[in-house]
């Protein structure tokens, strides 16, 4: 069986003092609903077949949040393995407000064996993080990212 593979973009800015701040989501749905710790994603997703896996964190970028993927030179952070996945990342320096955000959707069978499906956002918040902070909210397969941009 190959790999799942996936591949996100991790935003960063620079505000007052020259500290860094990333954007990151709060995964949607019922079963983060009442998480915070650890609950939080850059936004990403699988790869299609045959999809390069720059190409897939732009369309990844823009099918979450809503807006276009950010122009800017790209920073690759490397690959992570996170829950039977490899996830590849990049950093581009943007800015973007939260309030923008129009997250796409996903279906799932909600209650679990009720034979309904409901449609819940990809992200139900969107929200600016310093490193420190960030590092707690980000879920754990993900943290190495942060590291990796604070490093370089």
């Amino acid at each position: 069986m190959a790999v799942r593979r996936s591949a996100g973009l991790l935003l960063y800015r620079r505000s007052s003092g020259d500290r860094v701040e990333v954007l990151l989501g709060h995964m949607g749905g019922p079963f983060w609903a009442k998480k915070d710790e650890a609950a939080w994603s850059l936004p990403k997703g699988e790869l299609e077949d045959g999809e390069e896996p720059e190409a897939a964190a732009r369309r990844e970028f823009a099918e979450e949040l809503g807006l276009p993927a950010p122009d800017g030179p790209l920073r690759p952070l490397g690959e992570v393995r996170q829950s039977g996945k490899v996830v590849t990342a990049w950093a581009v320096e943007a800015d973007l407000d939260p309030a923008e955000v129009v997250p796409g959707t996903f279906e799932l069978e909600w209650p679990p064996r009720s034979g309904k499906l409901q449609q819940f956002p990809e992200v139900d918040r969107v929200a600016w993080f310093d490193l420190d902070t960030a590092r707690e909210k980000l879920v754990k397969g993900q943290r190495a990212f942060l590291d990796r941009l604070a490093s370089g």
